[in-house]
């Protein structure tokens, strides 16, 4: 048993340490992040959190529950409807030498905050030659519940993806998540943090010190020799339930945890392609002008000589996200969709 094995159910979680013979330190996505931030917190009085509903009893999913009684409201604090004034007050109170971590609770909502994280956030260093450093981190959620629908769920990662100056990161373990947030709020670069909202409940070995996971460079989650896999956040594990319906049919194949998409682990996908000669991405957002686009060309310019089939992507349609349930199950893609497509390049 290894960190990497995430499970739904705790017990699940405490069987398979029993099996194991070991103990391990068993949280969930959600605890892992607010166990990110307390400690980050308490090692660096510079550390805040603002945000719509940081301070409520709910704490965004969990994740920042209880921290405005431990830190006070001056470092965690509840903020107005004004999306794109908060996120300003972020970067200032950034360049003036505190970090601040802003919490935008729905992806949809950083739409209201575009001009600041376009024409501010990320250009600053740039525009007074390094001298000047914006380390803030804007969390953020994507992903369906309850019927989020078109303007509650949207993942727009690949927006962010094409702004030059930002960090992107969509960790898919509980481990992951502790140790990128906490590399995201030690970066000096602005960091976009992107949890899917689906992942929450996952219970994953997290280690009770402080860590942190290197931004950039990903992971690879099963070791395969048919087709490369790429999953990004919540896809990360519908690539291994593929996985497992596609060995029962006699197919091997590799899944790598992409982690970060800006910067992107491109040696790790290019050397699991030349290995496997086949890929396949699976991705949250849309399939037009994705991240899986973005990945598909890198490959494309880097490694075609390799590839045995054309690259598939496994992503959203391109309408926007319904909020009945029957349509939520034909909109989003799974490992049903991903085993498919590893069917289709395999010729099988």
């Amino acid at each position: 048993m290894s960190w990497e094995k995430v499970y739904t159910e705790k017990s699940d979680f405490e069987k398979a340490c029993k099996a194991a013979g070991k103990k391990l330190r068993g949280l969930t996505y959600r605890e892992a992040i607010r166990e990110a931030l307390l400690l980050t917190m308490k090692r660096d009085n510079s550390v805040f959190i603002m945000g719509e509903g940081v301070d409520d009893s709910s704490g965004i999913f969990g994740t920042t529950t209880g921290l405005n009684r431990i830190f006070g409201s001056d470092r965690v604090f509840d903020t107005p409807i004004a999306e794109n004034t908060m996120t300003g007050i972020a970067l200032g109170a950034a360049i003036s030498g505190m970090k601040p971590i802003i919490v935008h609770m729905r992806m949809d909502f950083l739409l209201l905050a575009m001009d600041q994280i376009v024409n501010h956030i990320s250009k600053w260093s740039y525009m007074f030659g390094g001298k000047l450093k914006a380390p803030l981190v804007i969390r953020s959620i994507i992903g369906r519940g309850w019927g989020s629908a078109g303007q509650h769920s949207q993942s727009l990662q690949a927006l962010f993806l094409h702004i030059p100056g930002l960090k992107v990161v969509m960790p898919a373990t509980p481990y992951d998540a502790k140790g990128l947030l906490i590399a995201s709020i030690e970066d000096k670069a602005p960091v976009i943090f992107i949890e899917h909202r689906l992942l929450y409940e996952h219970i994953g070995y997290v280690p009770k010190n402080r860590y942190s996971v290197p931004i950039g460079k990903g992971a690879i989650r099963k070791v395969g020799r048919d087709v490369t896999v790429v999953g990004i956040s919540h896809m990360a594990f519908e690539s291994l339930k593929a996985a497992e319906i596609l060995k029962k049919e006699g197919f091997d194949i590799e899944v790598i945890d992409i982690r970060s998409i800006k910067p992107l682990d491109d040696e790790l996908i290019f050397k699991s392609v030349k290995k496997t000669g086949r890929l396949v991405i699976a991705d949250t957002g849309w399939i037009t002008g994705g991240v899986a686009a973005e990945i598909s060309a890198r490959v494309a310019g880097s490694v075609f000589k390799y590839l045995k089939a054309p690259v598939l992507r496994v992503c959203c349609p391109d309408c926007p996200t319904p909020a009945s349930p029957v349509l939520e199950k034909n909109f989003y893609p799974g490992a049903r969709e991903i085993a498919s497509a590893v069917k289709k390049i395999c010729k099988r």
